[in-house]
């Protein structure tokens, strides 16, 4: 027997509709690429990105159709979520960090037919344009006035395409299953990997980001999204906002310490969001200057692990909570946060600490389980190490056009090549990762892609490649390295080497030579011999 209870579609234009009903005064504010804070609220977003349906309809864009977007956090970009999505086709967000050849091949891939771009970064689209035949035209997010001179022919304005929409765009309905939005991963070895969303994903994904024991967002929020929204939709935020009616603050492209701290106490954050080297650049520039958080109330960090100084810190000296956080773009990102129990309550603040160092605490809708190498689950004891596996509403089944085969196994469990600890609470903490991906300021760089290239540099004859923790960047590269028996190549050829195939923060902090590598008894590179060999070894970058 099945419920009497209407089937209406979980559509992601239905967030930015309601909070358009709902919570239309509630403020957008951010710092424009062209200098001035600019505000909206979230009736003028809805109705924009309404207009900016209906633009896309008249350049011929369908259902299906994908469109991308590099481009900073801003009002902009937001209409863009809801304009795409909302309207049945899929927004492609692009991370201009990739190095340029990798942005090409996920535009091809993804067949963008669109791609809408921030002034700053013209010059990368001049450079690539013709090598991306597939995309029709360019949007430049900005106004006539603020236009750029430029080469490219196929320049459009996004103020004046608006412009010649009215206000008649009805949202329409369509099955919930459909693809909303597209993020690609480097997290592995290879070429980039596609994770396609969907709008039923998405919303309950809000749903979890909203909840208590998520991220708690509501509309007593004014929330900065420090984490870019190439980043995994911005871990939900940009959703998760108008789902509960919070303010959104936009810091665009000023991501230091200064200009972070300026918006957050302008626009009275309580909540933000981002990688721990912005909450490194945010802390020093407190210190240093004798400041103090008036409104900030707990900031949620992700993307790599936070050190317990920062966390320390951040609790003990400013009085702002952490929520550390785990997830992963095939994880759209939410899969655990690391809020505390009521019996932590009255535990010393040092053994909270401790808690929160941990990856966090399983969300609803997330389904956590480690296993040992014949795929036997392994007990919830806070001690058993195992390869992490996940499961739920909102996590990957493939990648985009069946890129890496299967993915699940028949379980449908999705492994994500991380090793961890689980704990009777649901407390989840990495201990270590099955693949040595390194990872660096909330960016993952692939031990083996480096190690490929530096083989490739004259006089190199083997390379292994393995991280070495910054007290900036969380991780950074190490190269050592085998010499051709009389060659005189030095780490400064090796570096000037990778720089033609690499993009700048994937280079290695160094590079050390020795006679051999350990290998095992299968010819593989023996990383843990090396981590141990190298465990004392300080960057010059650091």
């Amino acid at each position: 027997m099945l419920g009497l209870i209407q089937d209406r579609p979980l559509l992601i234009s239905s967030l930015i509709e309601y909070s358009g009903l709902n919570h239309g005064d509630v403020e957008i504010v951010s710092r424009s690429v062209e200098g001035p804070i600019h505000r909206t609220n979230y009736r003028q977003v809805n109705a924009r990105a309404k207009k900016l349906a209906q633009a896309l309809g008249r350049l011929g864009v369908e259902m299906g159709d994908r469109i991308g977007t590099i481009a900073w956090n801003g009002y902009r970009h937001i209409e863009i979520y809801y304009g795409v999505s909302g309207m049945g086709s899929v927004c492609h967000t692009i991370n201009p960090r990739l190095f340029p050849e990798q942005i090409a091949y996920i535009v091809n891939h993804a067949e963008d037919k669109y791609i809408f771009v921030d002034l700053t970064f013209i010059p990368l689209i001049e450079a690539l344009a013709e090598h991306l035949g597939n995309v029709k035209g360019f949007i430049v997010m900005t106004d006539e006035a603020h236009m750029p001179e430029s080469k490219l022919d196929n320049l459009l304005c996004y103020e004046t395409l608006i412009d010649g929409s009215d206000d008649s765009y009805s949202w329409p309905d369509f099955d919930e299953k459909t693809a909303s939005s597209l993020c690609y991963t480097s997290g592995t070895t290879g070429n980039p990997k596609g994770v396609l969303y969907t709008n039923r994903s998405t919303v309950l994904h809000s749903f979890g980001v909203c909840a208590q024991d998520g991220l708690g967002i509501s509309n007593q929020d004014s929330i900065l999204a420090v984490v870019p929204m190439f980043h995994a939709n911005a871990w939900g935020l940009v959703y998760a906002a108008a789902m509960s009616g919070a303010k959104m603050v936009m810091p665009g492209a000023a991501m230091d310490g200064a200009s972070i701290y300026e918006l957050m106490e302008a626009e009275e954050v309580t909540v933000s969001a981002g990688v721990p080297t912005i909450w490194m650049m945010l802390l020093a520039h407190v210190k240093e200057n004798n400041l103090k958080f008036s409104s900030m109330k707990r900031t949620v960090i992700g993307g790599s692990a936070a050190a317990r100084t920062m966390i320390s810190t951040f609790v003990e000296d400013y009085g702002v909570n952490v929520v550390h956080a785990w997830g992963m773009t095939e994880t759209s990102p939410i899969g655990t946060t690391g809020n505390l129990l009521k019996k932590h309550a009255d535990l010393p603040e040092s053994e909270r600490i401790d808690i929160r160092t941990k990856q966090g605490r399983i969300v609803y809708g997330v389904e956590l389980k480690i296993t040992d190498d014949d795929n036997n689950e392994l007990p919830r004891d806070g001690v058993a190490f195992g390869d992490l596996k996940v499961r739920g509403p909102w996590i990957t089944s493939g990648y985009f056009k069946g890129e890496g085969g299967d993915t699940l196994d028949e379980d449908g469990w999705f492994s994500t090549g991380d090793v961890g600890t689980l704990d009777a609470d649901g407390y989840m903490q990495i201990t270590d990762r099955s693949k040595d991906v390194i990872k660096s300021g909330g960016e993952w760089i692939s031990s083996i892609d480096v190690e490929n290239e530096a083989i490739g540099c004259p006089g190199i004859v083997e390379a292994a490649v393995i991280a070495i923790p910054h007290p900036k960047w969380d991780e950074r590269p190490l190269v050592i390295a085998v010499k051709e028996q009389g060659h005189g190549v030095t780490a400064e050829d090796v570096i000037a080497h990778l720089e033609s195939t690499l993009a700048k923060w994937q280079l290695p902090d160094d590079v050390v030579f020795v006679d051999e590598l350990p290998h095992t008894a299968t010819g593989k590179l023996l990383k843990t011999k090396l981590r141990e060999d190298f465990k004392d070894y300080v960057l010059k970058s650091a």
